[in-house]
């Protein structure tokens, strides 16, 4: 088992879960992070942090999509070990549907 970012991220990217992560398994692309399923313990403590519940583990119905994205984006983008600044509209971003076919940005994040 591995840990998901799922879509809820995009335009979010609140990034309270990359502090708490033992393994420093987060990476950062211009909107959003996923996480390295190869590097995940599957420790869970990242899930309950995320204010955006954008982290799911990948027993969850429905992401396997996005479980393809995280394992495809993390050899891409930079690792990402401390929390940046998360979106200045995350909270108008919250929840928002269909945010991957609209707003996913396959460029890096500038911390890495």
């Amino acid at each position: 088992m591995t840990y998901v970012v799922t879509e809820n991220c995009i335009k979010c990217k609140y990034m309270d879960c990359v502090e708490v992560c033992p393994v420093d398994c987060f990476y950062e692309g211009e909107n959003m992070l996923v996480i390295h399923p190869d590097e995940c313990i599957d420790c869970g403590v990242c899930e309950p942090e995320c204010p955006a519940e954008a982290i799911l583990p990948d027993t969850e119905d429905g992401v396997e999509e996005m479980l393809e994205v995280n394992k495809e984006f993390a050899d891409k983008w930079p690792n990402i070990t401390q929390k940046g600044e998360q979106a200045p509209d995350a909270e108008d971003w919250d929840g928002k549907a269909d945010k991957f076919k609209e707003h996913f940005s396959p460029n890096p994040g500038e911390q890495g």
